[in-house]
Order: C-alpha cells, then sequence, then structure tokens
C-alpha cells in the first residue's frame, strides 16, 4: 500500500511509468524531416480540444477501469469497460474539477477528491451506489488524501491535517460504515509513506535538505519508532514500499553514488541489501496486488522507464510492442490477469491501453488527440546538451519547428521548468506543440539544480538561485543562436513557478539577454513566498530554507535575489499569468511586479484567473492563457515584426 506523499514525490509512479523504444535514428529523421510536407496550423481551440485523461483503477469485477479526464472542460470521474465502448461519466461537475482515486475493492463504489477553485484544499469524497456523494473528510481549513487500502480491502488509510495544519496525522477507514481510527499521530517532521500489508509497520521519511532525508520505521503494536537510515554527509533515503510477505522495506537511495538505487531493509535482522540499480536515478518500486509482479521506474535521460519483474526469479515480463509513444502507469488488477497502462509520446498525448496477459490481446480504450489534429503535423522532441559558462554540461529537451532552416530563421523561447528540482522531460505537451505549431523553436532547459543527472547536479544551485541557475538559461540563448536556424535577435524566456521566477530573474538581472519573458505563477519575492509556505509544507519548509534562504537570517541575501526589488531593470515587455486562488505563489507576487514593471514604461500585460491555484486545471483557463501567450509572442518575436529595443 502506497501513500500519498511517495506517490506525489514520484509524480504518482504509476503515472510515471514507462518503457523504451528505440528512437530514430538521427539520419533518418533528417531525411524523413526533408520529404514532410508543410504542417497545417491548428488554432489553439483545436489543440485543447484533445483530452487529458490520467489515473487507473479496476472495478472489483474487473471489468471497468476508473479514470479522470477533462473531455466536458474540467476533469471529472469516468468509467469505461476494460473491453472498449464508451466512458460513462460518474461526476458531472461545471465548477470544481474532480479527480478518480479508486474503486472499491468489493463493490463499486468510488473515491474520489476535489478542492474549491485551485486552493488546494482537497477533500475525500465516495460515490455511493445510488450515485449520491458524501465527504469523508468534512470541515474548513483541512486538507486531505486517499492513502491506500489495507491488504484485504476491508478498510483504507486517509491523510488528514486537520487536527494541525501543519502535520498530516494517518487514519484507518472501515471501508463499510466510514468509521475512522487514528493510526499514527504526526508530531515532527516525520511523514507517513507505506504501510506494511500484516498493518503492522509505518515507513516513514524525514526530509533535512532537499537532497538529505532520512527513513523511519513505526511499530504500530509497541508505538516505537526507530531510525534505519543513519548516514554521514549529504544522501537521500525515501521509502518505496514493503514487500507483499511484509518481511522488507524497499527503498531509493544515492548514498555513495550520485544516482539513486534500490535497496532493501530486512525487518528482522536490519540488514539493507541493494537489489536494482541503474546508470539513472532508480525513482521508486511497487508490487502489484498478488505479488506476483514488480514494477519500477528509472529517470533515464528525461524519460522514465519502467521495468516489469515476475515471480521471485523476477523475471523480466514480457509486453506488447507499442506505437507512438511509451507506456506509463502501468497498474495490475487484483487477480494480476489485466494490465492497465497509459502510451505517451512527443506526438500523441497519454491514451489508455489493457494487456490480458492471459489471451496477449490489447486493447486500445481511449483516443484523447484531437481527429482534426495530424499527428505528422506535430514535433518530436529530441534531447540535447551544451555547455554553460563554467563548463557544465547542461541537458535540455528540445522541438524544433517545421520548416525551419538556415534560410527560413524562426524565433525561440527558453522555458524553465517548475521546482526548484524539477525536470522537463519527453512527452506529450500541449503547450510546447501549440509553440512549435506557430513556429516557435522550444527549449526546455534542465539548468543546474534540475532532478535526474545525479546528486552534484541537482545540488549545484544550493544558495545560488538568481545566478548560476539563471547564467545556465542566458547560455541556452547562445546556444540556440549556434544552431543557425533561430533568429539570434528573437529568443525570449518563460516558465511556469519556479521557472516564472527564473523569468523575471532574467529580466532584471541580465535584461540585456532575451527579448520578452512570459511569467506563468512565478515568485517574485522570495522573502514573502517563504514566508507564505502554506502549514501543510511544514515537514519541506525548512529544507526549502536550506535550499533557497531564510526569511530571517538570509534576508538581505533573499531581496537581492528577488525580481521585484530590481524591477526597475526590467526594460523588456512582459507577460504575468495569475492564479487568484494560489496558496503557493500568492497573488501579491504578480501585483506588485506587475505595477513596478509598469513604472518603467515598458508593456506589461497581466492575465489572472479567479478559478484557478498554482497551475490550470480547466480549458478555457488554458486556451485563454495559450492563446494570450502566443499572441503575445507574436507581437515581439515574430519575423517582419518590430523588435523591443
Amino acid at each position: 500500500m502506497r501513500l500519498i506523499h511517495r506517490a506525489a514525490r514520484l509524480t504518482a509512479l504509476s503515472l510515471l511509468l514507462q518503457c523504451a523504444f528505440a528512437p530514430m535514428s538521427s539520419q533518418a529523421a533528417s531525411v524523413a524531416r526533408s520529404v514532410q510536407k508543410t504542417p497545417k496550423k491548428y488554432t489553439i481551440e483545436q489543440f485543447m480540444a484533445t483530452t487529458s485523461i490520467s489515473g487507473a483503477s479496476f472495478s472489483h469485477d474487473e471489468k471497468n477501469i476508473l479514470f479522470s479526464s477533462n473531455e466536458s472542460g474540467i476533469f471529472n470521474v469516468y468509467s469505461i469497460p476494460v473491453g472498449g465502448g464508451k466512458p460513462v461519466a460518474l461526476t458531472r461537475s461545471t465548477v470544481d474539477s474532480h479527480y478518480a482515486v479508486s474503486y472499491f475493492r468489493h463493490d463499486d463504489r468510488v473515491l474520489f477528491t476535489r478542492d474549491k477553485g485551485g486552493d488546494e484544499q482537497n477533500h475525500l469524497f465516495v460515490r455511493e451506489l445510488d450515485g449520491t456523494e458524501k465527504d469523508l473528510t468534512p470541515g474548513e481549513k483541512l486538507k486531505a488524501a486517499f492513502a491506500g487500502w489495507s491488504q484485504d480491502g476491508k478498510a483504507f488509510y486517509v491523510q488528514s491535517n486537520e487536527r494541525d495544519p501543519k502535520y498530516f496525522d494517518l487514519y484507518r477507514y472501515d471501508a463499510k460504515t466510514y468509521e475512522r481510527s487514528l493510526l499514527y499521530k504526526t508530531e515532527n517532521s516525520l511523514r507517513p509513506i507505506d504501510v506494511s500489508r500484516d498493518g503492522k509497520w509505518i515507513a516513514l521519511d524525514k526530509p533535512n535538505t532537499t537532497a538529505d532525508s532520512d527513513i523511519y520505521l513505526y511499530n504500530v503494536a509497541s508505538q516505537e519508532t526507530k531510525h534505519i537510515t543513519p548516514h554521514q554527509g549529504t544522501a537521500s533515503y525515501n521509502s518505496a514500499t514493503f514487500d507483499p510477505t511484509s518481511s522488507k522495506l524497499f527503498f531509493t537511495s544515492n548514498d555513495g553514488g550520485e544516482f539513486t538505487s534500490l535497496r532493501s531493509y530486512d525487518l528482522a535482522s536490519g540488514k539493507v541489501s541493494e537489489h536494482e540499480k541503474a546508470r539513472w536515478d532508480v525513482m521508486g518500486t511497487d508490487f502489484s496486488h498478488n505479488g506476483r509482479f514488480r514494477v519500477t521506474a528509472i529517470n533515464q535521460d528525461g524519460t522514465i522507464v519502467q521495468r516489469i519483474v515476475e515471480g521471485a526469479q523476477e523475471k523480466p515480463l514480457a509486453l506488447p510492442k507499442l506505437q507512438g509513444g511509451e507506456m506509463r502507469g502501468a497498474t495490475f488488477s487484483d487477480s494480476g490477469n489485466l494490465l492497465a497502462f497509459y502510451v505517451n509520446g512527443d506526438r500523441s498525448p497519454s491514451n489508455l491501453f489493457v494487456y490480458d496477459l492471459r489471451s496477449k490481446k490489447l486493447n486500445q480504450l481511449t483516443q484523447s488527440l484531437n481527429k482534426e489534429i495530424d499527428a505528422n503535423d506535430l514535433v518530436e522532441a529530441e534531447v540535447v546538451r551544451f555547455k554553460s559558462f563554467d563548463g557544465v554540461e547542461i541537458p535540455s529537451i528540445f522541438l524544433k519547428p517545421k520548416g525551419a532552416s538556415l534560410t527560413n530563421r524562426v524565433p525561440a523561447v527558453v522555458f524553465v521548468h517548475g521546482g526548484p528540482g524539477g525536470q522537463t522531460r519527453r512527452g506529450y505537451n500541449p503547450l510546447f506543440q501549440y509553440l512549435a505549431n506557430n513556429g516557435y523553436a522550444v527549449l526546455g532547459i534542465n539548468n543546474r539544480g534540475s532532478s535526474g543527472y545525479g546528486k552534484t547536479f541537482y545540488t549545484a544551485d544550493d544558495g545560488k538561485h538568481g545566478r548560476e541557475p539563471l547564467w545556465d538559461c542566458v547560455e541556452a540563448k547562445t546556444y540556440l543562436a549556434s544552431l543557425g536556424y533561430i533568429d539570434p535577435d528573437r529568443i525570449g524566456i518563460m516558465g511556469g513557478s519556479y521557472g516564472g521566477y527564473m523569468t523575471l530573474a532574467a529580466l532584471a538581472f541580465r535584461p540585456e539577454a532575451f527579448k520578452v519573458g512570459i511569467d506563468i505563477f512565478g515568485v517574485s519575492n522570495w522573502v514573502r513566498t517563504l514566508e507564505s509556505i502554506p502549514p501543510y509544507w511544514e515537514a519541506q519548509r525548512k529544507a526549502l530554507y536550506a535550499e533557497i534562504g531564510d526569511p530571517v537570517k538570509d534576508k538581505e541575501f533573499l531581496i537581492e535575489t528577488s525580481p521585484l526589488f530590481h524591477a526597475k531593470h526590467i526594460r523588456k515587455p512582459l507577460m504575468v499569468i495569475q492564479g487568484k486562488n494560489d496558496p503557493r505563489v500568492i497573488k501579491p507576487e504578480s501585483d506588485e511586479i506587475v505595477e513596478a514593471v509598469k513604472k518603467n514604461q515598458v508593456p506589461v500585460e497581466y492575465v489572472v484567473f479567479d478559478d484557478e491555484g498554482h497551475g490550470f486545471s480547466k480549458k478555457k483557463n488554458q486556451i485563454e492563457a495559450n492563446a494570450k501567450m502566443v499572441e503575445f509572442l507574436d507581437k515581439y518575436l515574430k519575423p517582419g515584426l518590430p523588435l523591443a529595443k
């Protein structure tokens, strides 16, 4: 049974898993591009008519699958037969997005979650057999999350911070009556991650910094807690799952190396063994309900590769050959006879499949890409690398628009991911494809501090935000200009969350570098952002202070690296996008930077969404935001139009 914090850290391991397929050789790709016809240009409405889907939970009789879809314009909960058919909407919200969690293990009741307008105060709900809905976590100003099923399916676990907004306690709910009991009371920075199948043990993770962490074991019967990962120096230790016999805890760690490997801790003897490793980060592992299969995720150079092994001998499972993408979201039915997964590629959004391991039959259940869009008109991404100012190699994901050439130079944008510590990866990205379809090259930079490239690279930005990581972005502009088919005078920068901060930092601290900037939900004032961290981030708060700065002890440094206090230097056109209900980067962050930059007589466009939080959950808002972003870029970066001074 996996708890929500571990799933969140892996972006839900089951949503990341995928297998690798041999890429087209660079020579063959070049030939293929040369014979392609001029791609059709699509509207934002056509792009957004594509459906986003996620999640997979088998019904108790293994005849249906539960998933989330935004086909209606916002996310709702749907069910679809494993053999194919039309999805049936189980929720029909027109206001707040609803996300599927799980079928009950012995009947057709459904668990789902929602918040209000993106405020991230999620509650857990049950949809009863008669279609009525019940809030299982009622109350104000609390955040709750599903945390897995007991092995027999007669109970499930829920985390909630209702007692203390800083900490998530773990509750056990009776699956019939919904009566609950407190299983673990959190009173410090330890976080419940996993409960053993016999219910006797709870794995607890403790973040020390963003790069250093520990694991503790809690004995439910004796209520004793034991530290099992004492170590020297900086090393991450993160719980993955208990084995099916509840005799071992599997975890990942990079102690003694650059990348994380999968290791196990024997509960009886305390012996630690290395179980699985790769040349990249092993992100985590999980077992099927019947214990027959084990699934591992590996972050391989910007692609999440899956490994599925079977039995005690861990023989690799033979999987069907797939077209157009990689496997993600591997989920086994309770019997182990059926495997649900998604296929996602650079030019193909996620589609849900079911594979019958007995008959070897593969069924595709969804068709997510808008039928009006020809996938051949979209762009295949590639991994590129360039040397930064100090020789450090910077990996990035690159999309070259079709038609770009030495005689037809195109504008470009450097896109900075969120975090700090995030990563831009391969896979379908509607914004990237929309930009490429409109003639923009896109470089999704993984500047120093990004995850997935080793411990040293990950920690290289600690205490240096607004400096070395930003300089990597400036060097990205130099790299783009060196390609020949990018117009060096028409390169912008954009990003969301931490990437929004990097955009503002670029315009404020290196005002000569980029022609325009688009800040999406970005930080402008580190002091206020760190002071206003949501209470339920208490476990991560000190780690963020250690990496970015303490708003009391390091206030002077944070002011020095906060764009708001240097807004007078911003002289290039700026667009700012903000969600009114954002609990992470609150609206005053954007209000004040917009007001300050306007004083410079600089073009500033400010777009606020009253019904969004930290990101987009509604198609109508994505349509408006993406359209305005491209209009803004067209105004200041398109060839033939005046450049910003």
